[in-house]
């Protein structure tokens, strides 16, 4: 239809501009139109550099900022730290030993609940809307994120706002309001996800979950880091003021900063984080759980009937999904690095997964799992660390007549990981890794939180991608 409806139109060109067409013919046909296809320099080899042009002028090693850590510890036990990485922008937040493995003697799920409350109202702002307008004139962003053990307020904005991004943050972490209305659309917000989590195609979040609830049984790590269903409606704002005075205390804290001045960065933190009230009062924290992870082994089963899931000619995939871990080490630990390149080294992902080597072709998971057996859907590599313990597991999917078979050959490559490493392999995955920590380094929110774990940590040693090149 396209080329009937131009063809036509040419037609009718050619018909109705008779002096058009007369004085095309007078002139002749219309010069060549002269293409930038490298004509100009007909026999000049692409080895070669073109004449003419000038030589061009790259950055050196020398000129590579050196990105230092500075840690200033305040009067009350907060702990600044920042790091040199400059620019326009600057990522500014606070961290706190906080998380689910401290709810031992709590509610399941109040980590939960704080994440999905940050940066609602306050003391000084009515509403989100108003956290947010304030941090639209500088052109900011925020987030809040909670794992195991470390709860992250951050926000990113541009580094002339750095004084009120710090005094908000400061009210967002010390001075929320926790109304009821607030907490009531929280636990809206926390039955959606939990819908949501149960219905998603990728288990992978489930996957963890059971790992963790396996490997350390009804111990620190292992508690759930998602809200049960029957603790959603028991959590309210008394149970988190309760949680919230033993964990939130400034000796837990770390104001971590990137692409800004630490001096001006400790400024701030004393201005607002330094002798002000919280709101859930000054009482002295009781019962703080200082557990150590108790690594136990174990097996947890999740069985569903899928034979529904389509009604179509092509139904869902049933498939079986598995995770099966041992146990590492902590990121404090010498043996942290040898983990993470081993981790790089298993690789592995989906069958369908596309790419070259940057894609992790040439891992074991793929070469030896994927390539061989076109059955496995997927082969994954996972690597959890903390600061007491770590887990390094796989996880496989295949069709559920073939979970035997698919367990047999997981289990064959974590025993394989003892044997013999090729040199090309333990290289390539190497390279894979510091590459993988470079390529963070310019994500200045990852930056900000490696720097924060570390202060949380007190962890003091060489950056990853310096031991990386240590490894024999």
């Amino acid at each position: 239809m396209a080329a009937l409806v131009l063809a036509t139109a040419r037609r009718l060109l050619l018909r109705g501009s008779g002096s058009w067409r007369r004085s095309r013919l007078r002139s002749g046909a219309p010069a060549r139109r002269g293409f930038s296809s490298g004509s100009a320099y007909p026999r000049v080899p692409l080895s070669s550099p073109l004449p003419g042009v000038p030589e061009p002028v790259f950055a050196t090693v020398d000129g590579q900022e050196k990105f230092e850590t500075k840690v200033t510890t305040l009067e009350n036990g907060l702990r600044v730290a920042s790091q040199n990485k400059f620019g326009q922008f600057c990522t500014v937040g606070v961290l706190i030993n906080s998380g689910s493995r401290y709810e031992a003697k709590y509610l399941s799920g109040i980590a939960h609940f704080l994440e999905k409350l940050a940066f609602s109202s306050t003391d000084r702002f009515d509403s989100k809307d108003e956290i947010l307008l304030t941090l639209e004139k500088h052109g900011g962003i925020c987030d809040c994120q909670t794992s195991r053990d470390t709860t992250m307020y951050a926000v990113s904005a541009d580094s002339k706002g750095l004084d009120t991004v710090v005094g908000l943050l400061a009210d967002v972490v010390l001075h929320p309001r926790l109304t009821d209305e607030e907490i009531d659309m929280t636990r809206m917000a926390v039955q959606f996800e939990l819908e949501d989590l149960n219905m998603r195609p990728d288990p992978e979040p489930l996957l963890t979950e059971m790992i963790h609830e396996a490997a350390y049984q009804e111990n620190t790590v292992g508690l759930h880091r998602f809200c049960p269903t029957e603790n959603i409606g028991k959590i309210d704002r008394e149970v988190l003021h309760s949680y919230l005075r033993n964990y939130y205390t400034p000796d837990r804290m770390v104001l971590a900063g990137v692409g800004v001045e630490h001096e001006h960065l400790v400024e701030c933190a004393r201005k607002h984080l330094q002798g002000t009230r919280p709101a859930w009062g000054c009482a002295k924290a009781v019962d703080v759980d200082r557990s150590v992870a108790q690594y136990t082994g174990g097996m947890v089963k999740l069985e569903r009937d899928m034979s529904n899931v389509s009604l179509g000619p092509a139904p869902f995939p049933e498939l079986t999904h598995i995770m099966i871990g041992l146990e590492s080490c902590s990121f404090l630990e010498e043996d942290f690095i040898p983990f993470a390149v081993l981790n790089m080294m298993m690789g592995g992902g989906g069958s369908f997964s596309a790419g070259g080597p940057g894609k992790g072709m040439f891992t074991r998971l793929y070469l030896n799992v994927l390539n061989r057996h076109h059955w496995m859907y997927n082969a994954t590599s996972y690597h959890h660390s903390y600061e007491d313990t770590g887990l390094l597991c796989v996880h496989a999917s295949a069709d559920p007549r073939q979970v035997r078979e698919m367990v047999e050959i997981l289990t064959k490559e974590f025993i394989l990981m003892a044997g013999t490493v090729d040199v090309a392999e333990l290289e390539r995955a190497k390279t894979q890794l510091m590459s993988m920590l470079m390529m963070n380094l310019e994500s200045r929110p990852v930056i900000f939180e490696d720097v924060g774990r570390q202060v949380l940590a007190t962890r003091s040693r060489k950056l990853p991608h310096e031991l990386c090149a240590l490894i024999p």
